[in-house]
């Protein structure tokens, strides 16, 4: 909200020397935040002048130009020699001369110039280069404006331009401040200056009078609230719109950031700006009939102000009279009843219609305005006879029109309610002790009528506070108004016992190893489309159920994930797109998995600002899919760069199980790898990942095609496990084993077995028969070849083992290695290579 110093203080008192900043200052203690600061970029010496002659010279480029001589007065030099190029003026009028040294908007500096043969002393202005409007089509002449003001006289005071706007952020919950009135107020509260409410008048002045129909018909209001609760109009006759507008409004207008666009409509904006109710003007000899307020019916259509025609919707609300629609309530005109400059009678409106009717009908049609703006954030209910009693008054003042006794007042039946609020309630919320008297000041100031009670007070809130709805809103008044710098700065003490729960810590400390072992976490968006969906959520690529969305970010992937990996490819692609061409990734976070057959989501939308009854909650949570937390990697590229003396090693299967190996140490459990198939994956270079038995991942390298799909390198390795069925499966203590003291015995085995045996069956036998004096097993060599028979394979083992209690013998050790061999022959037809 631009707030223009003058206007300000037309009804509060701010000290004649306040700065920009000093007023931005007293705003921000009362919770605004300060934005900017706007002043016409313009410096002097800007004067009146008279034109006391010209001379009209036609040009050689077929242009006419006028060669001036203007009088500036004596004290700027008397009469100068101008070259104009405009033709609208003529000898004696008075007129606005930049002289040499004056800088206009752009910036633009003036100075004396040679020009079409003449040397010009100075410029005669427009309007648009003194930035008081678009008029650029002749000078300005102040006979037009109204002004009659001696030569030489300061033209930046004349007309205001030395005029100053503050501009601050108005959050949605404070829209009364989206006018000069409601800033007025917020500056009397925050330094005590005298307020003089615009809004105060007496009921005689502001009766509308009779005769006007309006019938308000909203057989389909949205959550039971009717679209429109007020409605005044009035009639003002025989207006002239020619009429300039006075530069004093011209001025505040371009201050607030409201472009003049003619006298009738500078006035309603003017008024809109000063009270904070939109206002709008029909020409009353184009309406047929009276006013209804409806909603569309499907399939209708409306050429708005700005030429479109728009396909209307049953929820818009609109303004009709006897011909069809001929305004979108709240928002915008239509272009059939628009005030122009063959308008000779109007139609004043000034409504109240329901926020979300106007935030709806806003955003569907893609069209925001100053008024949907603040209807969207509640307008005083009690202003609507003000305000279009002040268009009234400044249309008959400016415009030459006359007040009409035809018009009409639809207003709503009760206005206030009284909030019950116990007297020890906001010392016990703020933490402040405010004084019982102090919280009654403060809830009077700011519009409340207050009632003390028994227990404290019942408070009602004044019709221009929408969002004080209950006892914490009220106390919240108070702390910002007796001062937020009075609260104290105090940590609170948490409860003891609390903390974070075992899923929580686990799945910190798999993303800290991660993180400690070179993998960057990369969170992604969760969309997805259904074809990634069906081909990385499931091994075998066949489709899946999933949830898709009704209003996607994106279109083309409106579907919620299965997967992490489809973010993460998406990352890689992105970060191989920029430079980085070696990628360590992972990202832990929900997928979602809906079971098949089973509807998610529900077509009832639980009313806003009322909490719904447990039913409704328990309705909601039924309605979404299961959302487990998964986490995965994705490496890329080089695992070691390039470097003296060492060649690039690049990222491979080894890597994605080291990483898999990270998670199952911050997780505390032991994660098995069996080979196994997956759609998206390498065939010989995928594994399935279990914890005792129970599947929880998959490790393994992409297809060539699915890489190249994703714009990625040829290899590409990934692992996903489902990492809450992992914490899960750990249990709720991992218990250190104690250490022994004695030697280890370390005996290595090779056995031949059947080339297309896993090795990890293998190793399991060998784990189970060699038994609890085994301490670690290692596969380190998998030969194919001379000495080999076709179709087997020799795997080599390395065994470690260690007693607790005694130095182990070799033959122990020995007869412990060949009862784990004795399990795998058994299993396998497993023979010790000799």
């Amino acid at each position: 909200m631009r707030v223009p110093l003058s206007w300000l203080r037309e009804h509060v008192d701010v000290p004649v020397d306040a700065t920009p900043d000093d007023v931005l200052a007293a705003l921000v203690s009362v919770g605004f935040e300060e934005e900017d600061v706007h002043r016409f970029e313009l410096s002097g010496p800007i004067v009146v002048g008279e034109v006391v002659s010209f001379v009209e010279e036609p040009q050689s480029n077929g242009k006419t130009i006028r060669w001036c001589q203007v009088d500036v007065g004596a004290e700027h030099g008397g009469v100068r020699g101008i070259v104009c190029g405009a033709r609208n003026f003529f000898e004696g009028d008075r007129v606005v001369v930049t002289l040499p040294g004056s800088v206009l908007p752009g910036p633009f500096p003036i100075a004396a110039r040679k020009t079409y043969g003449h040397v010009s002393d100075g410029m005669i202005a427009s309007a648009k280069e003194l930035g008081l409007g678009e008029e650029h089509s002749g000078i300005l002449r102040l006979s037009t404006l109204g002004v009659d003001a001696p030569v030489g006289t300061d033209a930046i005071a004349l007309l205001g331009l030395d005029d100053i706007a503050v501009e601050i952020n108005v959050t949605p919950d404070r829209g009364y401040a989206l006018s000069i009135r409601g800033v007025a107020r917020e500056y009397a509260h925050a330094t005590g200056a005298a307020f003089r409410d615009p809004g105060l008048r007496a009921q005689a002045e502001t009766d509308p009078g009779g005769g006007f129909s309006v019938t308000i018909a909203d057989e389909a209001p949205i959550r039971g609230r009717v679209g429109a609760t007020e409605f005044v109009t009035r009639v003002v006759r025989d207006v002239d719109p020619s009429r300039p507008t006075p530069p004093w409004m011209t001025t505040r207008l371009v201050l607030a950031g409201v472009r003049p666009l003619g006298i009738l409509i500078d006035i309603t904006n003017y008024v809109m700006l000063e009270l904070g109710n939109p206002i709008h003007g029909y020409d009353l000899d184009a309406l047929t009939g009276g006013i209804t307020v409806r909603r569309a019916v499907a399939g209708e259509t409306l050429q708005t102000l700005d030429g479109q025609v728009r396909t209307l919707h049953p929820e818009d609300l609109l303004i009709t009279d006897e011909s069809g629609p001929i305004g979108l309530a709240g928002v915008m005109g239509g272009g059939t009843t628009e005030m122009s400059d063959a308008t000779r009678n109007v139609l004043v409106e000034a409504a109240t219609f329901e926020p979300v009717t106007i935030a709806r009908t806003a955003r569907r049609h893609k069209l925001p305005s100053e008024a949907s703006r603040r209807f969207e954030r509640g307008v005083d209910p009690a202003i609507a006879l003000v305000a279009a009693q002040r268009v009234v008054d400044l249309m008959v003042a400016l415009a030459g029109g006359t007040a009409d006794p035809v018009g009409s007042a639809i207003r709503p039946a009760a206005l206030r309610t009284a909030i019950a609020l116990p007297a020890e309630f906001v010392s016990g919320v703020i933490g402040v002790d405010y004084a019982p008297e102090r919280i009654a000041e403060v809830l009077a100031l700011i519009g409340c009528e207050v009632e003390a009670t028994a227990s404290g007070w019942n408070v009602a809130p004044p019709t221009w506070r929408p969002d004080l709805t209950d006892k914490w809103t009220l106390a919240e008044e108070v702390a910002r108004i007796d001062g937020y710098d009075r609260i104290p700065s105090v940590l609170p003490v948490p409860p003891s016992g609390n903390g974070f729960t075992a899923a929580q810590q686990g799945r910190r400390r798999v993303a800290n190893a991660l993180a400690a072992a070179g993998f960057v976490e990369t969170p992604a968006f969760p969309f997805t489309t259904a074809a990634l969906n069906d081909l990385h959520g499931s091994a075998s690529g066949q489709p899946l159920p999933g949830i898709r969305l009704a209003n996607p970010i994106d279109g083309h992937m409106p579907f919620l994930r299965r997967s992490l990996v489809p973010g993460l490819l998406q990352t890689a692609h992105r970060n191989l797109s920029r430079g980085f061409t070696d990628l360590a990734l992972f990202e832990t976070g929900p997928v979602f998995a809906p079971e098949p057959e089973v509807r998610y989501g529900t077509d009832a939308v639980p009313p806003l600002a009322v909490r719904p009854p447990a039913s409704v909650l328990a309705e909601l949570d039924a309605s979404i899919p299961p959302q487990p937390r998964h986490v995965a990697i994705l490496l890329a590229g080089n695992v070691v760069a390039r470097q003296p003396g060492q060649a690039p090693v690049a990222a491979g299967l080894i890597d994605a199980l080291s990483a898999v190996q990270t998670i199952e140490v911050a997780a505390g459990v032991e994660i098995d790898v069996a080979q196994g198939e997956r759609a998206a994956l390498h065939p010989g270079r995928t594994g399935v990942l279990s914890v005792n038995g129970t599947e929880v991942g998959y490790v393994g390298e992409l297809l060539p095609a699915v890489a190249d799909a994703a714009d990625l390198p040829v290899r590409v390795v990934v692992a996903e496990l489902d990492l809450d069925l992992v914490l899960s499966l750990a249990g709720e203590r991992v218990v250190a084993a104690s250490l022994s003291g004695y030697p280890a015995a370390t005996q290595d085995v090779s056995l031949v077995v059947g080339a297309d045996i896993p090795a990890g069956l293998v190793r399991e036998a060998l784990v189970e028969g060699a038994g609890e004096l085994l301490e670690s097993l290692r596969l380190v060599d998998d030969y194919r070849g001379s000495g080999v028979a076709e179709g087997q394979k020799s795997l080599t083992f390395a065994l470690r083992f260690r007693a607790p209690d005694r130095t182990l013998t070799a033959a122990e050790a020995t007869e412990a290695k060949l009862a784990g061999v004795a399990v795998a022959a058994e299993r396998f037809g497993a023979a010790i290579r000799d």
